[in-house]
């Protein structure tokens, strides 16, 4: 239930709309042997919280994309298949890599993906070594589950699907796609509560403007996100 609402609304649902996305929701509780449709048990050697087991992550996965477990020993941008359609295996967890602007185009390239969403404690780790092909962090903190960290790469790869966007070129000037942040953005009215919209935005010189945006991109890069301009 917690997708319905993101797919229906905004970019993901004009992606839809003009054929650019489908998705296909799996749930790993049909694929429990549990009558219960359990899908979790106690980690083995102790401990707190409960581990997602193996075997229903395995067989939904199975489901949709049939294979051999693989190993993840190589990043999501090769071809593992020897040349044949390789699928990617994103599992979302704290200890992948960031996600980050670069990370959402390299994900461009294939046709389908197939995003691993966990919660409880952590998944069978086996899954991780068998089947996972990539592990993404959307940043340096804990939630519930995999579902939002999964919404949050599906509505970045869907802003830079074809057509999606009305306007391509606003999405070539947002933050990160340069490496750097993002530039202030005005409208009107061109007086607010005694604040005016900077004189160089309306005197109608682009190569000023440009320039403009290009200092403030640095300017506010260096300020909050200094670590950007040193990759």
């Amino acid at each position: 239930m917690m997708f319905q609402g993101f797919l229906s609304e905004s970019i993901p649902f004009i992606a839809q709309n003009k054929g650019q996305l489908k998705v296909n929701l799996i749930d790993i509780r049909n694929f429990s042997t549990n009558k219960h449709r359990k899908v979790d048990d106690y980690p083995y050697g102790g401990g707190a919280g409960l581990v997602m087991k193996a075997e229903p992550i395995a067989a939904a996965i199975n489901s949709i994309y049939p294979r051999l477990p693989e190993s993840n020993n190589e990043s999501c941008v090769t071809d593992r298949n020897g040349g044949l359609p390789f699928v990617p295996i994103i599992y979302f967890t704290p200890q992948g890599r960031l996600l980050t602007q670069k990370t959402v185009r390299d994900f461009l390239k294939f046709s389908e993906i197939i995003l691993v969403c966990g919660h409880y404690k952590e998944i069978d780790h086996r899954i991780r070594e068998m089947y996972v092909t990539d592990e993404i962090s959307i940043g340096d903190y804990v939630l519930s589950g995999g579902e939002l960290p999964a919404m949050v790469f599906t509505d970045a790869v869907c802003r830079l699907l074809d057509n999606v966007i009305s306007d391509p070129e606003s999405a070539l000037t947002d933050s990160h796609e340069n490496g750097l942040l993002g530039y202030p953005c005005y409208t009107r009215p061109y007086e607010f509560q005694g604040m005016k919209v900077p004189d160089v935005l309306v005197s109608g010189h682009h190569k000023e403007i440009e320039k403009w945006q290009k200092q403030k991109c640095h300017e506010i890069t260096k300020k909050v996100r200094p670590d950007l301009l040193k990759n």
